[in-house]
């Protein structure tokens, strides 16, 4: 156990184990961990979701069946009934303000013996004056006067509110020397509290006031600390980023859009304009193209990955699964038709002397476009000259597998694709490390998706819609939570049920399958081949086409258990389908009226979706695994407390522009965040 001394009381260190503390055995420990609670730090920073406001009022103000806490004396003792073995009724007397009160809490037996006649308690319940009879939710023996801020937790198993709340408060007892990451001169501009204070307050608040400066100070922290890494991320960028400088001509490019079958959106042709003036630029490129379901980001990577070309070197573009990576090299192939350009596909099914002759290939400068997965940053796979590296969906890697595909060329400039839509204000601050180019507008001639809700007992209806569009050649998703419910005790659709339902349905004239992420790389190649021509009219599927499959003549989308997924993926998964001229439909099958649901029905715009998603659950995940893995914020809220990230924005710049020339040498602690970047870079 480490200490330090400090005038003479000893400081307990922040991240000594929790183990070690002192009534925290084995069993306890191994709670705790499953909370990811391992050491004092942890628990100081376990901050409660919510809090439970007990004021207690006069019973004459108390309204018919209102939740209230009064303040009155046992008057009977307490007598209790059996309804039956697990439901038990205790009632007895209580006067308050000159009223006797009859009162009844139903399953709180253990409390008899705690109710002595004469004691003062406190109830929280209904009151029903008609009847003057108070039906008590719970009692509390502690005295509280005026009003208590009760702090409420995320728990499991084996771990109680009171229990956690009792081991903090121990926690503080023992003088813990807590890392403060705000700049003294900032948290004097700000007037904020000393950080113990204010975790201590948020654990045991003694005012709503309190209680909001301190959540205030902690999420300013916070956000102060995410966006330090991100501006240092960006300042190391500039000062690293000579890149390689292309002459290529803009009417040389300008030529090749002429060639494509179809005109670029105005966003498109922004995106392109950006990353143009970025591959001209002696600076590397490291830009994020956002843009919504079906808006075209991969045409404008493939005319960087043209511009790149013109000035012979080599591209490269990694995806997140193997049906999306062979999915873009027969596009991206079919889109450089004529050029010359040699594409080239290294995934994970690829037989070793496949993959052995495209490495070959590569190394010699036969391949000017890579496509792959993560095989493409496998130790063996070498790039002639590699000028360009393509990321689609960034979010689902992790930076240490962008930087290995980056460090496998000299300078390269880098591009970023991803389909979650976040609005822009929200983008600029957050991928602040990054160039932004936004893309909302989509391709001329496609209708919006007809969105709507049924019950299950309602499917008639979409089994009918699904034949009329398989007798006009078209073909149907069909997606469900589940790939086969091995418990048999859950009501939720699974692929497997759910093929032998459709089978029933059309008497086996109808071609149905399933995909799933279980099945072979072989296997789903041959069903995906099997529904791309057309052979397979249903693809009955988990999420695993959420992103990137392309079936144009797919026009309808039906998803089981919709309120079992979030607007994001209900957004993606809408997305395989009116990806055409074609009038297409999405489906959501739900016994449930949620929220969700009706958004979808409202819009087909991702970006509104994704405004409606932070006011529905916040911005919990919705942008993935961000660079500096830290997206998942403690207490912020990107959308609520968005003044105060951009207000850090702005203040971490500042700071890392005064104190990067002496390195940091007053902040140890950020020296240390620098490390761990550097470590990650």
């Amino acid at each position: 156990m480490r200490t330090k001394q400090l005038y003479g009381i000893i400081y307990m260190v922040i991240d000594m184990n929790l183990d070690l503390v002192k009534g925290i055995g084995d069993k306890k420990f191994e709670y705790l961990s499953k909370m990811n609670l391992y050491t004092i730090n942890d628990l100081i920073e376990y901050y409660p979701y919510r809090y439970n406001v007990i004021k207690v009022i006069p019973l004459i103000e108390a309204r018919d069946g209102e939740t209230v806490t009064i303040k009155g004396i046992v008057d009977t003792e307490p007598k209790i009934s059996y309804i039956n073995k697990s439901l038990n009724r205790m009632t007895f007397r209580v006067r308050t303000d000159n009223f006797l009160i009859n009162v009844t809490i139903f399953n709180r037996a253990f409390y008899k013996n705690n109710l002595k006649l004469g004691r003062v308690i406190n109830l929280i319940g209904k009151y029903e004056r008609k009847n003057n009879t108070f039906t008590a939710s719970d009692i509390k023996f502690e005295i509280i006067n005026g009003m208590k801020i009760e702090p409420v937790y995320h728990l499991v198993n084996g771990v109680k509110n009171k229990g956690l709340t009792k081991l903090i408060s121990d926690c503080f007892n023992m003088h813990v020397d807590i890392d403060d990451y705000i700049p003294e001169y900032l948290q004097e501009k700000y007037k904020f509290i000393s950080k113990l204070d204010a975790a201590y307050c948020i654990h045991f608040p003694r005012s709503l006031e309190l209680l909001k400066k301190s959540r205030l100070r902690a999420i300013y922290e916070e956000f102060f600390i995410f966006m330090f890494k991100m501006n240092y991320l960006k300042y190391k960028y500039d000062l690293d980023n000579k890149g390689v400088c292309r002459l290529v001509k803009r009417y040389e490019v300008d030529k090749f859009i002429d060639t494509l079958p179809f005109k670029l959106t105005e966003d498109q042709s922004q995106a392109v304009e950006d990353i143009y003036n970025d591959l001209v630029d002696p600076k590397r490129m490291n830009r994020l193209v956002l843009g919504d379901v079906g808006s075209g980001k991969t045409c404008v990577a493939v005319i960087a990955m043209y511009i790149n070309y013109l000035s012979n070197y080599q591209s490269s573009l990694m995806a997140p699964t193997e049906i999306l990576a062979r999915q873009h090299y027969e596009s991206i192939s079919r889109m450089l038709e004529g050029t010359g350009i040699r594409v080239g596909l290294l995934v994970g099914s690829l037989k070793k002397s496949e993959k052995n002759k495209v490495c070959e290939q590569l190394e010699n400068g036969e391949i000017d476009i890579l496509i792959g997965t993560h095989a493409l940053i496998s130790e063996g796979v070498k790039f002639n000259n590699l000028g360009l590296v393509v990321t689609d969906e960034q979010h689902r890697f992790g930076v240490n597998q962008r930087s290995n595909l980056q460090n496998k060329g000299v300078m390269c400039d880098v591009l970023y694709l991803s389909a979650t839509p976040i609005p822009r204000t929200y983008a600029l601050t957050i991928y602040g490390d990054m160039d932004t180019s936004i893309i909302k507008t989509k391709p001329s001639g496609r209708k919006e998706i007809i969105t709507k809700s049924y019950k299950e007992k309602d499917l008639k209806n979409v089994l009918f819609q699904m034949l009329n569009e398989i007798k006009e050649g078209h073909q149907v998703y069909v997606v469900a939570p589940l790939i086969e419910d091995e418990t048999g005790e859950s009501n939720l659709n699974d692929v497997k049920k759910l093929k032998e339902k459709f089978d029933t349905a059309f008497n086996n004239k109808i071609k149905v399958e399933i995909l799933h992420g279980k099945m072979k790389n072989s296997e789903k190649d041959e069903i995906m081949e099997s529904f791309k021509n057309g052979e397979t009219k249903v693809l009955i599927s988990t999420t695993v086409i959420e992103v990137g499959v392309d079936v144009k003549n797919s026009t309808m989308m039906i998803i089981f258990n919709a309120e079992r997924f979030g607007l994001a993926t209900l957004h993606q998964l809408r997305g395989r389908v009116g990806r055409n001229s074609l009038q297409s439909y999405c489906y959501l099958i739900s016994n449930y009226d949620t929220p969700r649901l009706k958004v979808m029905e409202e819009s087909n715009d991702g970006f509104y979706i994704s405004e409606k998603d932070f006011e529905l659950r916040g911005e919990g995940d919705l942008f993935g695994t961000r660079q500096s893995g830290d997206m998942v914020f403690k207490l912020g809220d990107i959308r609520r407390d968005f003044k105060i990230l951009a207000q850090c924005k702005m203040d971490a710049s500042k700071f890392i522009s005064e104190n990067i020339v002496n390195n940091f040498s007053y902040y140890p602690h950020f020296r240390n965040i620098i490390k761990e970047l550097e470590f990650i870079d």
